[in-house]
């Protein structure tokens, strides 16, 4: 096994680390870990990425769900839409776009780096609400109601992006659960890994169709994710993963702008 190759694992490690630490956020590194370190095709790094987030919060919402905090009717709303629209982006979407979109003077735009960029934005869009990070004030109970539109609308939409960068998109379900459906800060947090791991699972099955899966390097790689969890988990008794959230929100941002860069004006 070459270093890289170390790296990149250990980096799956790390991942679950974060997601154990913080709640959320860490499923966002996965496609620049596959991208830049095991040197996987965007697309497919994509579709890896749609298992291993959709297997490692589906660790999490089981352990959610037998300590009583999944609110499984949210999630069974919310979910519908979302992993009707992340499946329709990976089997028909995804295989429509052209390998080369347009080009401009000696600048060509290709279908790989066109999602790398569109992923780096969300990148940039997620490291926001981490960088504030605001304490917030202790939740007063709330009555569950439902703005069924947008929540459908919501579930679609999450579900697209979900579909073009395969990431976790934690960061617009949770706010949406939070507004849309009065759900409490920690039932949101927890039925959001239910609605991640059920579309991302179900959204990497219209990459199966499409796509030649390397079974074992994915199961490897999720293996160590889930470890990660639980070990993020165990620190979380010693570390306050909240402090932590900003710093790693800055790391987000930074290696947003860095991918920017790299597939624009730094490109090989």
């Amino acid at each position: 096994m070459e270093i890289v190759d170390l790296f990149g694992f250990l980096a799956a490690l790390i991942i679950g680390v974060v997601l154990g630490l913080i709640g959320g956020g860490g499923s966002i590194l996965t496609v620049p870990v596959l991208v830049y370190l095991m040197n996987i095709n965007p697309v497919l790094a994509t579709a890896y990425s749609l298992f291993i987030v959709g297997s490692t919060a589906l660790v999490g919402a089981i352990r959610n769900a037998q300590k009583g905090m999944v609110d499984f009717k949210t999630a069974t709303i919310f979910a519908i839409p979302a992993f009707i629209a992340v499946y329709s982006t990976r089997k028909f979407l995804i295989p429509a776009i052209p390998q080369e979109l347009f080009m401009f003077s000696d600048f060509s735009l290709t279908k790989d780096t066109a999602i790398m960029i569109f992923f780096a934005i969300i990148m940039l869009l997620a490291s926001i609400p981490m960088i504030k990070n605001k304490n917030k004030k202790p939740e007063e109970k709330t009555t569950v109601s439902y703005n069924y539109p947008l929540i459908i609308g919501e579930g679609l939409l999450v579900g697209l992006l979900t579909g073009i960068v395969g990431a976790g998109g934690g960061f617009l379900i949770i706010p949406a659960l939070v507004l849309l459906a009065k759900l409490p800060m920690k039932k949101a947090v927890a039925t959001s890994l239910l609605i991640i791991a059920i579309k991302s699972l179900i959204g990497f099955i219209g990459d199966v169709q499409n796509l030649e899966i390397d079974w074992q390097f994915i199961g490897t790689f999720s293996a160590l994710s889930i470890v990660g969890i639980f070990l993020g988990i165990w620190l979380n008794k010693f570390i306050d993963g909240k402090k932590l959230e900003k710093g790693f929100g800055w790391f987000v941002l930074a290696m947003g702008i860095y991918i920017i860069l790299k597939e624009t004006l730094f490109r090989a």
